[in-house]
């Protein structure tokens, strides 16, 4: 077989990015070389390939200074309404390449390097990830920031600079180890600390009312240090900002102790206040309540609401002196966007600026996404805690209540159920602060992801409130960057489309749909099967080159990657495998279509059932990848350490995609989008986006199998019981006996017990229920891999209706519908040209 072209030698053929300019390549050149002298200290002549990375990066951060400045110069002229998204959690990935595709450098980079005796490919992979995230809600949030820079939006990202990012997985004896990422280990050349513009965060404390207005007094201070990362849109010369906090203890902190002499342990304790953001808390849709957690939360959302309202009051570049004493404009010129609960206390701290500190009304300014329905994964903290650490708010979130509640008892006199479920003081053993009810009271929209989830939202989760003011519910698909997700990932297939449609899809996702008269287009059917096997030859050899296995290019690449956990369904797709390594095992001279299963994500470190879940992944795989009878028929494959740079790999390599959540549990993903539009097809529940994605591209070429959302409610009031199936099922309980006997773990039989009594007994995901569909549309899969040309029609009809799923079109609704600005595409000049 054809060894694969490298990524390198793929785009000296491609168009999509035009041809570098011999000038281009010269500067870049001069540039690379400067800075790596410059980094180079005099007595460490020899540079490693870390110091050719950070020349290079730095090269790339010069053509992003200018356009920087100008962007910001630019907004505080025009004066536009500013848009603040807050999160807790970015799940950037990796910088370089993302920059040079943007800024439309990457031709001149990679043959400047070339020139020099390098390889972009391998100082691209010296790149640590930005993991500051764990899964879908902060990788959204960077796909959201791409496109808001695409668009022209003055909008900013604000979070936390955790020194610790999503911890690096290893896989030991089949278990997961968590290890600490250290990423800024080496330091982040992409980062502009900005001490001048240090803020102070109070803690702790007492609140006084006096005549003068309430004073929240005695509190400890912990500084927020921001650091700035360039966001540029898609070749528009627009760079916006995310801005991240440090904690930094202030230099008096607890220094009182000094005096009776105990100097050492009071410059020791200065951790604690730094403590607040080291480490991001790995918990994916789950809900711990911890104290420092909710020191994080307020910490991002007390820093920024300062930051706001000082560019707010200013709005001149460079100025910092106010202009602006009123704040009649303040929701006109400011909208904030709450990514999730986690910054919800945005909405009395808010209140708490206006009130207290500017003594003015209040206003509502913020609007909140949900992003889940699954119980456990509500904020809901102990009264207690706030009571202890932020006293005041804990009284404006009393008076928000008692507002809300008069208001309620008004409309629906006497109804004092209604009043208990819509309180955001849930009465109990302990009292607790429902944190989506302050949200959805505090905000002027609330959206969910994706249009099944905001009708849930509507009907269940919200359902009082959606009764009580209907027009603040709207539905917000996600989407994702075409620009990362396609073109910096999938090189091949990008060039293949331009060829065919040029280049405008990539600012406008909606004209894939000029792809749909090729479906049968000989030569493009051709064009995109052969990307799609170049594409899993390299991957297959990464594999090789990592995990010591031998993959079979030519199986069918089936790939589930996403977060572990129970709703996700990964014990779902083990049953299937093992289900499929019976039928080779009783019938080895049957025709089967070989498979490659990569699964792969992280387990939060809590989660026991999660932990399991890979342990058991892995341990099929030992059995069935050392099965002489089974060969290259079926492997399994864990994926460790899975993040963005892993993603980037993966997916364009795959056929087929898993998307199994239980119906009415997923609130919408985004790795389906991704998979779909890199040419995968999708097995998949009617589940979250999975529903529109089959809308757009016709359920006939999607895998669409088990339970709908109302059949789910009907077994649940039914009771589900997953003996039933079990025992009709011969096949599922000869995979579930396996599994529990220590088939797959001689060593440990009793290994996998938890497994087989929770899928038995307390099964919440209803995994057996779809097991028979799940197998039936699985055959069917295989009968399509068999016929590659129908195959691949079905993908380029995929590809072709994928435009919907890119995050411009959400970001320009979020823009119309909930912010009230327009995108724009107009062109800032670049910094080489004077400004009018």
């Amino acid at each position: 077989m054809a060894k694969p072209l490298t990524d390198s030698e793929k785009r000296k053929q491609i168009s999509v990015r035009g041809l570098a300019g011999l000038g281009d390549v010269a500067e870049v050149r001069k540039s690379f070389n400067r800075h790596l002298h410059f980094t180079l200290v005099k007595d460490r002549n020899v540079a490693t390939p870390r110091d050719y990375f950070f020349a290079l990066a730095h090269t790339v951060r010069d053509h992003l200074v200018g356009r920087w400045i100008r962007t910001q110069q630019h907004y505080y002229e025009r004066d536009p309404k500013r848009i603040y998204y807050l999160s807790l959690e970015f799940y950037m990935g990796r910088t370089l390449q993302n920059t040079m595709v943007n800024l439309g450098l990457q031709n001149a980079c990679d043959e400047a390097i070339y020139q020099l005796g390098l390889d972009l490919e391998e100082l691209e992979e010296i790149e640590e990830d930005a993991g500051l995230g764990n899964g879908g809600l902060g990788r959204l949030a960077a796909c959201f920031l791409d496109s808001m820079a695409t668009l022209g939006l003055a909008a900013y990202g604000y979070g936390i600079r955790y020194e610790f990012g999503i911890f690096n997985q290893k896989i030991v004896n089949g278990w997961q180890v968590e290890e600490a990422d250290d990423w800024l280990r080496y330091g982040n050349p992409w980062e502009k600390a900005r001490p001048e513009y240090m803020l102070p965060v109070h803690f702790y404390g007492r609140v006084e009312h006096t005549p003068d207005g309430v004073k929240w007094l005695d509190t400890q201070v912990v500084l927020a240090m921001p650091y700035d990362t360039p966001v540029p849109g898609y070749k528009n010369n627009t760079v916006n900002t995310m801005r991240l906090w440090s904690a930094k203890a202030p230099n008096d902190f607890k220094l009182q102790d000094f005096n009776v002499g105990d100097y050492i342990e009071a410059v020791l304790d200065r951790n604690l206040a730094e403590n607040i953001s080291r480490v991001l808390y790995p918990n994916d849709n789950f809900f711990e309540g911890k104290e420092l957690r909710l020191k994080q939360e307020y910490f991002v959302v007390a820093a920024t609401l300062q930051d706001i309202i000082r560019r707010f009051k200013s709005s001149k570049f460079g100025c910092r002196d106010p202009v602006r004493t009123c704040f009649e404009t303040f929701p006109d010129k400011v909208a904030i966007q709450l990514n999730d609960t986690h910054p919800a206390l945005s909405i009395p701290e808010l209140m708490r600026i206006l009130v207290d500190v500017e003594k003015v009304d209040w206003d509502k300014t913020c609007a909140y996404t949900n992003h889940t329905v699954l119980p456990e994964a509500l904020e809901r903290w102990p009264v207690s805690m706030f009571e202890k650490l932020l006293p005041r708010h804990l009284e404006i979130i009393y008076a928000i209540n008692q507002r809300h509640l008069d208001h309620v008892a008004a409309l629906f006199p006497g109804d004092v159920d209604r009043l208990r479920r819509m309180s955001v003081i849930e009465e109990g053993d302990c009292k607790r602060i429902n944190m989506a009810h302050l949200c959805v009271i505090g905000s002027h929209a609330v959206n969910g992801v994706a249009r099944i989830h905001s009708e849930i939202v509507k009907q269940s989760v919200f359902k009082d409130f959606y009764e009580l003011e209907p027009e603040k519910f709207q539905n917000k698909t996600n989407g994702i960057t075409p620009r990362r997700w396609l073109l910096l990932c999938n090189p091949g297939l990008a060039d293949t489309i331009v060829e065919k449609i040029g280049e405008e899809f990539l600012t406008d996702l909606s004209q894939l749909k000029k792809l749909l008269p090729l479906v049968s287009d000989e030569v493009f059917i051709r064009d995109v099967a052969k990307v799609k096997q170049e594409n899993k030859l390299k991957f297959s050899a990464f594999l090789e080159k990592e995990y010591k296995v031998k993959i079979n290019p030519s199986s069918m690449f089936d790939v589930h990657v996403k977060r572990i956990h129970e709703y996700k369904r990964q014990l779902l797709n083990c049953l299937h495998v093992v289900t499929l390594y019976n039928r080779i095992k009783r019938d080895p001279a049957k025709a089967f279509v070989p498979r490659t299963v990569m699964i792969g994500g992280k387990a939060a470190p809590g989660y026991h059932m999660a932990k399991l879940i890979i342990k058991l992944v892995t341990s099929i795989g030992d059995v069935v990848n050392h099965d002489p009878v089974v060969g290259d028929r079926l492997k399994v494959i864990f994926l460790e350490n899975y993040r963005v740079s892993l993603a980037e790999k993966v997916i364009p390599a795959a056929d087929l995609s898993q998307q199994i959540s239980t119906a009415g549990t997923e609130a919408s993903g985004t790795g389906n989008m991704k998979f779909m539009l890199n040419g995968a097809l999708t097995i998949g529940t009617m589940d979250g986006a999975n529903v529109e994605m089959a809308e757009e591209a016709g359920a006939e070429n999607l895998f669409i199998f088990g339970l709908r959302v109302e059949d789910v409610e009907a077994l649940d009031r039914k009771g589900y019981n997953a003996r039933e199936y079990y025992d009709h099922l011969p096949e599922l309980k000869q995979a579930v006996d396996q599994i529990s006997s220590g088939f797959f773990s001689p060593k440990e039989p009793d290994c996998f017990k938890d497994i087989v009594n929770m899928l038995m007994h307390h099964d919440r995901f209803k995994v057996f229920a779809d097991y028979e569909a799940y197998m039936q549309c699985q055959a069917q899969v295989d009968q399509l891999y068999r016929n590659p040309k129908e195959w691949t029609k079905k993908v380029i009809r995929n590809i072709a209706c994928s435009g919907k799923f890119s995050s411009d079109r959400t970001i320009t609704e979020y823009a119309r519908e909930i912010w009230g600005v327009e995108p724009s595409d107009l062109q800032i000049p670049p910094p080489n040209i004077p400004r009018d």
